[in-house]
């Protein structure tokens, strides 16, 4: 089910202006790659042309490569609607639709695709969906509350349940963690490890012991100044990336010199 992603020579454009330059990058099926790296240098926005996201902003393109087991991403032929579908993504804040039940926030995604589907086959997948993130338990007794009477922590669990019910290979995390207290991170952090076992998952994320608990591989983006593109310094087994980085720049900001 989970996808392995090849990513090369990627630049990121807006209109003229060069966001992130040159990324060449294997993400692997069944683990989790962690993006880490100071404001500003590119993180996110490489991680949006992963379900091409960026493109919702005007004048925003990208050149190179990105193949996800051997279909290219940006091939003329394919549609990014698709791509989304099978790319899932999870945002730095809660967004569950808030007049929308817990329920329907599950499957919110799926009926945007036009999928028909009886009383039965949703009810299960309310409870698969929710299952899966670790919220079942919680809501099985008041799945017709509105998603917004959830806590921050389960209410980002909620919308994990809403990327994870149009069953997607990929998912992508952009700081999923980062408005949440300590608890609730445990809890996502808990459900990240768990969730590799089915998806491809790539987080980006500001906590470096976040990055050393949660993933397998991390890929340290940096940039040399303002108005300068983000570029992928180095990337490696997370181990060594936070043990014997090759580069000076990835252990001074793991260290914590700068950023």
């Amino acid at each position: 089910m989970s996808k392995r992603i090849d990513i090369s020579d990627l630049n990121v454009y807006y209109g003229d202006f060069l966001a992130v330059e040159g990324v060449h990058m294997s993400i692997e099926p069944r683990s989790v790659t962690a993006l880490i790296g100071p404001s500003g240098c590119g993180k996110s926005t490489f991680l949006r042309t992963l379900n091409r996201m960026h493109e919702v902003i005007p004048g925003a393109r990208v050149t190179g490569k990105a193949v996800m087991d051997g279909q290219d991403l940006y091939a003329p032929d394919i549609d990014p609607v698709e791509v989304r579908r099978q790319v899932g993504m999870v945002f730095q804040r809660p967004n569950p639709f808030p007049t929308m039940s817990i329920a329907d926030n599950v499957l919110a995604g799926v009926k945007l695709n036009n999928r028909r589907i009886s009383k039965a086959a949703a009810d299960e997948l309310v409870e698969r969906s929710l299952t899966g993130a670790n919220l079942w338990n919680e809501v099985k007794d008041r799945l017709e509350k509105p998603g917004s009477s959830l806590s921050g922590g389960q209410q980002q669990r909620l919308c994990i349940a809403r990327a994870i019910a149009v069953q997607p290979q990929v998912l992508l995390m952009d700081e999923p963690c980062s408005a949440l207290d300590p608890i609730s991170t445990l809890a996502i952090e808990e459900l990240v490890h768990e969730l590799k076992n089915d998806y491809t998952i790539v987080i980006v994320t500001h906590n470096m012991q976040q990055a050393a608990r949660v993933s397998d591989r991390t890929g340290f983006f940096n940039i040399e100044g303002t108005g300068k593109p983000g570029r992928l310094i180095e990337m490696d087994d997370t181990t060594t990336m936070f043990s014997s980085p090759a580069q000076q720049a990835t252990e001074d900001y793991i260290s914590g010199r700068f950023g």
